[in-house]
């Protein structure tokens, strides 16, 4: 199989080079019979071949079967995420995406990749995607989560920005109020015995991790495989290694300093900033060096970085009010208020609470648009990628299969593969 499936063949599962069927000895070719067997060989060998190169492969959890699909994403760190149906017995039950994960090679890691699992089974928000199993094939982690029908927040943003606009604000205020209410409840999730609080941050709000069903307008948050928790036991992070996409990461995060769920508020904060003006607070033209601390540090990123890791720390330890400033300036007053208090350098200036922030964002809702709601998001959701498709022929979205269905024919020249311009 290819790297993007999920089982390698064994020995005996290799394809078969032409005539190499057992027993089939030089001498014999010349019988008409070992003719119809060598035939045989190159039609098992080009089976074999096509097998090994189909999209997809299957296993079972029970009695259920998954067979995947297409792969949606492959990250840096090497980790897939793909889109697979789920099968019953008695027919068909829906999709489920599967997240392949590195192999842990270390006990501590091992141990530490349960543990986050353990914590995502235990988050029932309508706002957060569930996590169904964690199953290991071939010593290989695969985690299967529930599968959301919808773009993610970093292809809406693109779409916005191909039609040379940001996304409508009442929709990317719903989409954050959403966000922020889903964060609040794993913030304030307890132990099941005790009550004690589990002291959980998701560590990688990003526009990835954000998802919006195209059908009813529904926002998940998706992936706490980054997740932390401060409860007792808990194993963690080895030797500062930096986990999900660090240009939404807080500033304590980057810098190695004790944080807490307002980590989470800031990371939240650059999310709502970049979908109201497509820019991102850390993403910027800086001539100056990297500072000493940061080139000294002993920090590494479990992903590539979209700018150089040091680049990141320097950034962090650098900005001030002042670039917030800058940054909001044209949104109004009311969003730049939200913006300044959740990009506050100092957590202890932030939003208390996910909470708090989430009856901020609703206000600003019911104030500019009110009733405004999941139906309304769909709306823009569909209205927002037919439009984007008419640019098809300038940019096209790293995410596929979210346009609509039967574009592609519309956009292609009779007879040929080109697209019209």
């Amino acid at each position: 199989m290819n790297e993007k499936t999920l089982r390698k063949p064994n020995e005996s599962e290799q394809p078969l080079k032409d005539g190499a069927l057992p027993g089939l000895s030089p001498e014999s070719k010349k019988d008409p019979f070992q003719k119809v067997l060598k035939r045989l060989g190159r039609d098992l060998a080009t089976l074999s071949r096509m097998l090994e190169e189909m999209p997809y492969d299957s296993f079972s959890v029970g009695r259920v079967n998954f067979e995947i699909l297409r792969v949606l994403e492959e990250r840096s760190n090497g980790e897939q995420v793909l889109l697979a149906a789920r099968r019953l017995r008695h027919g068909l039950a829906g999709h489920v995406v599967v997240k392949r994960l590195q192999d842990p090679v270390r006990f501590e890691l091992r141990q530490r990749l349960v543990e986050e699992v353990q914590l995502a089974f235990r988050l029932h928000h309508p706002v957060i995607a569930q996590v169904h199993h964690l199953r290991v094939l071939e010593k290989v982690p695969y985690v299967i989560m529930e599968h959301v029908d919808g773009p993610r927040l970093d292809s809406l943003i693109s779409a916005a920005a191909m039609l040379d606009r940001a996304l409508p604000v009442p929709f990317v205020l719903y989409l954050a109020s959403e966000v922020a209410d889903a964060l609040h409840y794993a913030h304030t999730l307890t132990e099941e015995e005790g009550g004690r609080p589990l002291g959980l941050i998701h560590r990688d709000v990003s526009p990835r991790n954000i998802r919006v069903d195209k059908k009813t307008g529904a926002v998940k948050l998706t992936d706490f495989g980054a997740a932390f928790s401060k409860r007792v036991g808990r194993e963690e992070t080895p030797g500062r290694l930096l986990k999900g996409d660090l240009l939404y990461a807080s500033p304590e995060y980057l810098l190695g300093a004790e944080m807490d769920a307002r980590s989470d508020i800031f990371s939240l904060g650059l999310v709502l900033l970049e979908a109201l003006t497509n820019r991102n607070l850390f993403n910027v033209e800086d001539s100056q060096p990297v500072s000493e601390s940061a080139t000294k540090g002993s920090a590494t990123a479990d992903e590539t970085p979209s700018l150089p890791l040091v680049r990141m720390i320097t950034l962090a330890e650098q900005y001030t009010a002042q670039d917030v400033e800058r940054a909001v300036a044209d949104l109004p007053e009311g969003l730049q208020a939200i913006l300044r208090r959740a990009l506050a350098r100092s957590p202890a200036d932030r939003y208390a609470t996910a909470g708090e922030m989430r009856s901020e964002l609703h206000a600003q809702l019911v104030a500019l648009a009110p009733g405004y709601g999941r139906k309304e998001a769909a709306e823009e959701v569909a209205r927002l990628f037919a439009e984007a498709s008419t640019r098809r022929d300038v940019a096209e979205l790293v995410e596929g299969g979210i346009y609509p269905a039967g574009l592609d024919a519309h956009e292609r020249v009779p007879g040929s593969d080109a697209r019209r311009v």
